[in-house]
């Protein structure tokens, strides 16, 4: 199964000014440094939130932090203590469908787990054969989420442009999940009125038990200008568009947990609604629901797991060889 065709990505490449390994002001990321290797990120997903941030370079164009590895090697020199793991990518993605990036994700991986460092990942991408083979040839270092919103192909093409196609990603997480790792599916943002309904829901569900998935973490869509302005751009059916937003008209304004911006979420019970519907769904196939407590700070207030769980018995040696 390939990846979705779509434009070329402009790719700028820079030098990163700012610490590799940097602390999340998230709730569910607030144990574990985190690493992006890029602003902005080659799917180009209609609803992400990285489009409000200042540093996103415009759709089909991601920069590119090329000096990484050389920094990271640095910065892990000069600690006293190691992290135990590390967590990709808060908001861009290990997996793009970009040469120059899956060749500083494979590097960087290689150098964690040579050096003994966990490595928590959530991607909506296609991961390329070499890279699962480091990654389950080091399973006991890693813990997975896969981006899955959607089973409609054509659905997922407007959502997610240049993320791997839905059949791709569910055969991702099998694999992860044949060769131990713990993978997650994270069904998020579910979209009301678009991929909420029973059947949508159903299927999906049916389809990550099918794969031996046995948690999800979800999320309902929350909106920021950026994201209102990408679904008007970008959404073909006007109708459904309009449907979306309407929903939104009696929205929260809540800031997300730990972090310092507001947000408009879907008022509380229709959000109670989702997530019970789901949870009923999901239930009899064995399956875990867990609720992104950042964003839905009344209805949960455990983490969603998103960086995985780590536990110091697997803490790495303490004076490592960086070379």
């Amino acid at each position: 199964m390939k990846q979705k065709p779509d434009n070329p990505v402009c790719v700028l490449k820079t030098n990163r000014k700012a610490a590799v390994l940097a602390p999340s002001s998230l709730a569910c990321l607030s144990k574990i440094p985190t690493i992006n290797l890029t602003a902005g990120c080659a799917h180009g997903c209609i609803y992400c939130y990285a489009r409000g941030y200042s540093q996103y370079p415009g759709e089909a164009c991601v920069t590119l932090y090329a000096n990484t590895l050389d920094k990271l090697k640095a910065e892990l020199r000069r600690k006293r203590k190691r992290p135990l793991a590390v967590y990709f990518s808060p908001s861009s993605d290990l997996f793009q469908p970009v040469p120059e990036v899956l060749e500083l994700t494979f590097k960087i991986l290689d150098f964690l787990f040579h050096e003994k460092i966990g490595v928590a990942f959530l991607t909506k991408g296609a991961i390329p054969n070499a890279h699962m083979e480091l990654i389950r040839a080091n399973a006991s270092l890693v813990q997975a989420q896969i981006g899955l919103i959607t089973l409609d192909e054509n659905l997922a093409r407007i959502l997610e442009p240049r993320a791997a196609v839905p059949e791709q990603r569910l055969q991702q997480a099998r694999m992860l999940v044949d060769c131990g790792i713990p993978a997650h599916v994270r069904l998020d943002p579910i979209l009301p009125g678009i991929t909420d309904d029973e059947q949508s829901l159903t299927d999906l569900v049916q389809a990550l038990a099918g794969a031996g998935v046995k948690t999800i973490a979800a999320g309902v869509l929350f909106l920021r200008p950026a994201i209102v302005e990408s679904f008007k751009r970008h959404l073909p059916d006007r109708q459904m568009m309009r449907d979306l937003l309407q929903r939104y008209r009696a929205a929260q304004a809540m800031k997300m947990a730990g972090d310092d911006f507001f947000i408009s979420a879907l008022p509380l019970p229709d959000r109670s609604r989702i997530f019970s519907r789901l949870e009923t769904l999901a239930r009899p196939l064995g399956i875990t629901t867990k609720i992104c407590a950042c964003k839905n700070p009344e209805l949960a207030s455990a983490s969603c797991s998103i960086a995985g769980e780590w536990n110091r018995a697997m803490e790495a040696p303490a004076q490592p060889n960086l070379f």
